[in-house]
């Protein structure tokens, strides 16, 4: 019988909790370390330290912060060894990445850069991941079997988050242009309206929807320029201030200057 793959989860948060539960469910040793002494998971030995719960484990997941990432790797270092895989799950820039992967490389473990790409919540374990680094195989080889669903996209650390980040930027972005649009919207009464345009914009789309946004933009910058300014205008007029707007506004005027611009 082959030997339970131990690990050693590092922040037993939303996402840490969720994915240290699966790895139980799927028959892996963990023990894990949170600073709050509330965060834990039924099941898991709770350790004083996170060198302590790094010390001896195949794989290593930090669940933190990018801003405490680099400080756990210093505070696990000393016990990380040759062969044991440390991945941080962390959502960071692939500097910070590089940086981490220096830190671990230096204790002869292999780094992992792991890229969560959809909410923890509700899937734990099987949330699509990107990974990265001199690590990433050896990642997938441990998890895979026990249901992560893992897609290699590089051995350089970074790689994963540099895709991760490049979505964000779509993503979030979007985010902050519907809800300043319905904020407006909810000063006027319109609400409800907005937000049913919104949805089917969502639902009419199609894979031919960025080729029109990009065209469209360049075709169309001077004329969008204006247009988002006059909405930046509305929205302080309404006592909303026009963060995107704004910025879509500059963006057109610098697409202006280009030569499909009218």
């Amino acid at each position: 019988m082959a030997r339970r793959l131990r690990v050693g989860v590092l922040g037993l948060g939303e996402a840490g909790s969720e994915i240290a539960k699966d790895l139980l469910q799927a028959g892996a040793e963990v023990v894990g370390y949170d600073p709050l002494p509330e965060k834990g998971v039924l099941g898991i030995w709770r350790t004083g330290s996170e060198a302590e719960a790094a010390e001896g484990v195949d794989l290593v997941l930090s669940v933190n912060w990018a801003r405490v990432a680099l400080e756990v790797v210093q505070r696990v270092a000393p016990v990380l060894r040759p062969g044991q895989v440390f991945a941080d799950l962390n959502t960071a820039s692939p500097g910070l990445k590089r940086t981490l992967a220096a830190a671990v490389a230096s204790t002869g473990a292999l780094f992992a850069d792991v890229a969560l790409m959809s909410p923890v919540p509700g899937r734990g374990l099987k949330t699509p991941s990107l990974v990265s680094g001199p690590g990433a195989e050896a990642y997938a080889r441990a998890l895979v079997p026990l249901g992560a669903r893992v897609e290699v996209v590089g051995e350089g650390p970074g790689e994963a988050a540099t895709r991760k980040l490049l979505r964000s930027v779509f993503f979030k972005g979007m985010a902050a242009a519907v809800v300043e649009a319905l904020e407006a919207a909810r000063r006027l009464g319109l609400e409800g309206e907005i937000r049913a345009n919104i949805a089917q914009s969502f639902k009419e789309a199609d894979e031919g929807l960025v080729d029109r946004l990009v065209e469209g933009s360049l075709r169309h910058a001077l004329r969008r320029h204006e247009e988002m300014l006059a909405a930046a205008e509305l929205l302080r007029e309404l006592g909303v201030e026009p963060r995107v707007a704004q910025a879509a506004a500059a963006q057109l005027r610098e697409l202006a200057a280009l030569p499909l611009a009218e």
